[in-house]
């Protein structure tokens, strides 16, 4: 008898345990695409994914740091700040997109990407970064360029990859506004989507 109350505190002491562990915390710093843009915040993708962790154990709090029109340089201006005071655990970076628009130094951007993810990881975040392309527009070389930084500093910096956040929905007219640049809400479930299938192992 004295075994099996035992082996009950034991059980019933890990759930409890287990229940109360501390909220982890899940930053997302990025531009429009992430600030749900022209559309409600409820239906904007980082929404979504704070509604998909509310049933994790232990729990994460989601902080979407982002802001419309963000480039890599306010960007990196801004993570350190937000590092120290919210401690996240996992760190999404999404920017980029702001710097190819204005057709500004790909190596600029790269080098801003970097120092991010290198203040992030120093500060026992996990990365994940999400690429972005550029309408056809700006021409092969730039284009790929851009693309290239994403995937050369995934390798270097051994971070997470989503290579184009906007895959399937991009060149989709019903899940697209009308500027062709930012997901309708009926395109922001299939945006979470793609970043699940890289962020969920770092849950973990």
């Amino acid at each position: 008898m004295r075994r099996f109350l035992w082996m009950l505190l034991f059980v019933f002491g890990g759930i409890a345990g287990a229940q109360a562990a501390p909220a982890r915390t899940l930053l997302v710093l990025g531009d429009s695409l992430s600030a749900a843009h022209n559309i409600a915040t409820e239906q904007g993708w980082v929404h979504l994914l704070e509604v998909r962790l509310s049933s994790m154990v232990p729990t994460w709090v989601v902080i979407n740091a982002s802001i419309s029109g963000e480039t890599s340089l306010s960007g990196r201006n801004r993570l350190p700040a937000l590092l120290s005071k919210y401690r996240p655990a996992v760190v999404v970076i999404e920017l980029g997109a702001n710097d190819g628009l204005r057709g500004l130094p790909l190596e600029t951007m790269r080098a801003n990407l970097a120092a991010m993810i290198d203040a992030a990881q120093a500060a026992n975040a996990k990365v994940l970064l999400l690429g972005i392309e550029l309408p056809v527009n700006y021409g092969a070389p730039y284009r790929s360029g851009l693309q290239a930084i994403y995937t050369d500093l995934a390798r270097q910096k051994r971070t997470a990859l989503v290579p184009f956040l906007l895959e399937g929905v991009a060149l989709d007219p019903a899940l697209m506004q009308e500027d062709g640049l930012h997901p309708l809400a009926a395109g922001e479930p299939k945006v979470l989507d793609t970043v699940w299938a890289k962020l969920q192992p770092l849950l973990h």
